[in-house]
C-alpha cells in the first residue's frame, strides 16, 4: 500500500549537530473498509536539542497519529507511510526500521509518555518491575543496581515516598502519582527525545500544573528534547519554546510561542486564540467567539485548502487551489494564500 508521493518545501537547512529529531513529508495512511484514509498529509518540522516543541489542534486533527507515527505504534498490517516521508533520529530514518530495531529504540532513545496513565500502565505489576523492564532491555545494570535507579527515577519526579511506592500497584496511587511514573519510566534511559501525548489532559488543574513544572525542570536538567502533543494552548503557553500548528492533517503554522501568540499568521490559529477565554472587564458578559463548521473528515478532504469551508476571509483562489507551505523566515511558516500576519 502506497501513499502520496508528493513532498513540500521543507523546513530551512539547521546544522545537523542541533537536530534531535527531524521530521519530513511524513503521510499517514490507513486501510479502512472504506478505502484508503490519510490521516497525516507531508508533515515536517524539526525538533531540536534541548528544545520544547508543542504539537497543537482540535481533536482529530492528526497530533496523536504524527506522535505514534514517529513512534511506529500503529498497527503494521493496516497503516502505510508516503514513500519520501522521513522521521530522522541522527542519520537513521525510523520508517526504515524493523520491528526488533524500532523495539531497540522506544524506550531507550526516544521515550513516551501516553495519555491515560491508568491504561498505560499494567494493573498486575508493580511500579518497580515498570520501570525495571526498560531498565533491564535497554541497559547492562544488574538486579540490585536496576532497584536503585528505579528509586532514583521516582525521587527525580518528586514520588513521594520513593521506595514505598516502588513496590506498589497502579491502583494505590492517584492520577498525578501515576503520572510521574510514566514520566519515569519514560526518562529512566536517558532518551534523546521525550514524546508527551497529552500528558495532563486526566489531571486536575493544580495537578497539571505540577507535572508541567516538573517536566520543564528535567528538560533543564536533563537536556531531553521534548515534543508535547496537546489541545490546550495555556499549557503550549507555560511550557514550550515553538509552536506546530496542524489543522485536518497538515501543517498550517509553524512559529515560537511568543510570535504565534501575539502575531499569528494563519486564520485558524488566530480563531483558536481568539476562543480562549481572558480575564478584564472587556469580555465580561460577552461570549467567546467560535469556529463555524466542522473539520472535514479523512474521506471528505478538500483538493484545496482545507479550512477554507470554516475561514472568514476565504476568497475564490482558497477554494480552487491548495496554499503551499511557506517559509518567511528560518523560525515560521504558514500555509495560506492570504495570511492574517502582514509580515508573511
Amino acid at each position: 500500500m502506497k501513499t502520496s508521493t508528493t513532498t513540500e518545501t521543507p523546513p530551512p537547512a539547521r546544522p545537523t549537530a542541533e537536530i534531535a529529531l527531524s521530521v519530513r513529508n511524513l503521510s499517514t495512511t490507513f486501510r479502512t473498509d472504506n478505502g484508503l484514509a490519510t490521516a497525516v498529509s507531508n508533515v515536517s518540522f524539526d525538533l531540536f536539542k534541548g528544545e520544547a516543541l508543542g504539537i497543537v489542534g482540535e481533536s482529530g486533527c492528526g497530533k496523536s497519529v504524527t506522535a505514534k507515527s514517529i513512534m511506529r505504534l500503529l498497527p503494521e498490517h493496516i497503516t502505510s507511510y508516503g514513500e519520501n516521508s522521513e522521521v530522522m533520529l541522527g542519520s537513521e530514518n525510523l520508517l526504515k526500521y524493523s520491528r526488533s530495531d524500532m523495539h531497540d529504540v522506544r524506550g531507550d532513545r526516544i521515550g513516551m509518555i501516553f495519555q491515560e496513565p491508568m491504561t498505560a500502565l499494567n494493573p498486575v505489576f508493580t511500579i518497580g518491575w515498570q520501570i525495571d523492564e526498560a531498565l533491564k532491555l535497554h541497559t547492562k545494570l544488574d538486579r540490585r543496581q536496576r532497584r536503585v535507579r528505579g528509586i532514583e527515577m521516582l525521587k527525580m519526579v518528586d514520588m513521594p515516598n520513593a521506595e514505598r511506592r516502588y513496590d506498589e500497584y497502579p491502583h494505590q496511587l492517584s492520577g498525578g502519582m501515576r503520572q510521574r511514573v510514566l514520566i519515569a519510566i519514560a526518562l529512566a534511559c536517558e532518551p534523546e527525545v521525550l514524546i508527551a501525548d497529552e500528558p495532563t489532559t486526566a489531571l486536575d488543574v493544580t495537578i497539571q500544573a505540577q507535572i508541567l513544572k516538573l517536566m520543564s525542570d528535567l528538560r533543564e536538567r536533563t537536556g531531553t528534547a521534548i515534543l508535547l502533543i496537546t489541545h490546550d494552548l495555556g499549557v503550549v503557553a507555560q511550557t514550550c519554546d515553538r509552536v506546530v500548528v496542524m489543522y485536518a492533517g497538515q501543517v498550517v503554522e509553524t512559529a515560537p510561542v511568543h510570535d504565534l501568540f501575539h502575531d499569528p499568521a494563519h486564520p485558524y490559529t488566530k480563531a483558536l486564540l481568539e476562543s480562549i477565554p481572558r480575564s478584564g472587564s472587556k469580555q465580561k458578559g460577552k461570549r467567546l467567539p467560535t469556529i463555524s463548521g466542522l473539520v472535514p473528515g479523512l474521506f471528505e478532504m478538500p483538493e484545496a485548502c482545507r479550512f477554507a469551508e470554516r475561514c472568514a476571509g476565504r476568497q475564490d483562489k482558497c477554494v480552487q487551489i491548495m496554499p503551499e507551505v511557506d517559509w518567511f523566515t528560518k523560525d515560521r511558516c504558514v500555509r495560506c494564500h492570504f495570511p492574517v500576519n502582514e509580515g508573511a
